[in-house]
């Protein structure tokens, strides 16, 4: 029985009838449908739009032009056009929406109410053109305390410490598995990462046999369907790390629809064509802080105990002793990811209402391990909502020492952010599988657009070191002092503990 209605469209393509050569090359480059050619002129379903711009951008006449739709709702304070479109979409299918990338609502940005505080006199500032500004740090367990012996009339330092991964700026790329996005996109993120000296992670699908030159530079992610993992995956890469939960879905699995599973994807997930590959939501051998610290050993012997290993928690409230918790199974680093993650595919509800800021997640985590004596023992990583530079400075004056971006690394690759990820349609060839989408991407510019991007950042976090007075990014971790709140809720500077403005 038909259940589907007739509803307004989100948005409305326009083409300027005059301008238009009938090259049809708009038609070829929309993957949903939306437009067609029937002999005489270029038809439009506008309700199949999804603003991905592609048809607007490869058209050479620029004949289209996409805009919000003409019809609107009557306006109404609790059913509004997003509630709306909910029920009517759920009452025609019948089942859980889901959606791509990160949490849409207009949540307040608590870093939007974070100021750096700037150097004057009594400290002055530093130029990073002509004094060195340092970027370089650290992920894993450090020593509480430096050993320093005497050498030959001299001293040295004792650089027996544990494992640990140099980072040559306070970035890593999240965890984005082949399947979820592309071959290209997988390769521009690895190629990108090893030219920058930094982290990726590969996910919790495995790595393809292709990517294991790049094993310096891969953090390889073991989650609940234990998807690729075996001993190979385990090696020769620069850190392993648990996931548990994550920020777009705290307290879900994963699901990689088996339309998506080709032969590549299969060989590297280690499951049949065609198949459904689901992550449970809990991992069924962990139930405690023991069971926890038993898995962590065993990554740590299968490694043999040359690379650190991390534990990634989606930011809820009581995030803090769950850290702790890790910290104390014996976890190198913790990385906190924020209710505004991205991802290829999670449940609008559970996107939108589930989980915590990760200022607030971070800040909790680095004081309580402060208070606990415990904090030198694991790194944190912060990711789900960093947009760009100066969100990056704040997460680390507010504790963390590095931070996990993805949904930034999309948009440099060419992402238009349509939220259409779990579809496989990309039209920019980023989130599919599907062959004639797939070419669409060029790996290397989407490479150098990824390079150029952080490479702009550093010189950035660099710019903004020297105006705090600050020479070394290392510096800054935990550093509150730097940072005033100018926002309406004393409450919220009172348990990030930072002063508010004019203190």
């Amino acid at each position: 029985m038909e259940t589907r209605l007739k509803t307004a469209s989100r948005f409305k393509v326009k083409i300027d009838r005059d301008a238009c050569r009938h090259c049809k090359r708009c038609t070829v480059n929309c993957a949903f449908g939306a437009l067609d050619y029937n002999g005489d002129r270029v038809m439009v379903s506008h309700e199949l739009c999804v603003s991905c711009q592609r048809c607007a951008v490869m058209c050479p006449q620029g004949a289209i032009s996409i805009t919000d739709g003409d019809i609107a709702y009557a306006p109404h304070p609790t059913f509004d056009d997003r509630m709306r479109r909910i029920i009517y979409e759920q009452a025609s299918s019948g089942g859980v929406l889901l959606s791509g990338m990160g949490n849409d609502l207009p949540y307040m940005s608590i870093f939007d109410h974070l100021l750096l505080d700037a150097c004057q006199v009594t400290n002055p500032s530093i130029d990073p053109l002509r004094e060195p500004v340092e970027t370089r740090t650290y992920l894993g367990r450090k020593p509480r305390a430096l050993s320093v012996e005497r050498n030959n009339g001299g001293f040295s330092v004792n650089r027996n410490t544990y494992p640990h991964v140099e980072l040559s700026t306070p970035i890593t790329v999240g965890h984005m598995s082949l399947g979820s996005i592309s071959y290209p996109a997988m390769t521009a993120i690895l190629r990108a990462s090893k030219a920058l000296g930094i982290l990726a992670g590969t996910g919790e699908g495995g790595l393809h046999k292709d990517f294991y030159q790049y094993g310096p530079w891969i953090n390889s992610e073991v989650a609940s369907g234990r998807f690729g993992v075996e001993p190979k995956y385990l090696k020769n890469v620069a850190a392993l790390e648990i996931k548990i939960g994550q920020g777009a879905k705290p307290g879900h699995g994963g699901h990689l629809p088996g339309e998506k599973v080709n032969k590549l994807i299969a060989e590297t997930r280690m499951i049949p064509v065609g198949t459904d590959a689901l992550s449970p939501y809990p991992h069924h051998d962990i139930y405690s802080i023991e069971d926890l610290q038993q898995l962590i050993g065993a990554l740590k012997e299968a490694s043999r105990y040359k690379v650190p290993v991390g534990v990634k928690i989606a930011a809820v409230h009581n995030s803090a002793p769950i850290a702790s918790g890790i910290v104390r199974a014996g976890a190198d680093f913790v990385t906190l990811d924020g209710f505004k993650a991205g991802t290829g595919a999670a449940p609008r509800v559970i996107r939108d209402h589930a989980g915590i800021p990760i200022e607030m997640a971070v800040a909790a985590v680095d004081q309580r391990l402060r208070r606990e004596g415990i904090r030198h023992r694991a790194s944190i990583v912060a990711g789900g909502g960093i947009r760009y530079s100066a969100d990056i400075l704040k997460i680390i004056a507010l504790g963390a020492d590095a931070v996990m971006l993805g949904q930034s690394v999309m948009i440099a690759m060419g992402c238009r952010v349509c939220q259409q990820c779990h579809r496989g349609l990309c039209p920019w060839g980023i989130a599919t599988q599907e062959p004639q989408l797939v070419s669409r991407l060029d790996a290397d510019i989407a490479t150098q657009r990824i390079i150029n991007l952080f490479t702009a950042w550093t010189e950035e976090i660099k710019e903004i070191l020297g105006a705090l007075g600050i020479d070394s990014i290392e510096s800054l971790v935990g550093n509150r002092d730097r940072l005033r709140y100018i926002g309406p809720n004393p409450r919220i500077a009172d348990l990030l503990d930072v002063k508010h403005v004019g203190e």
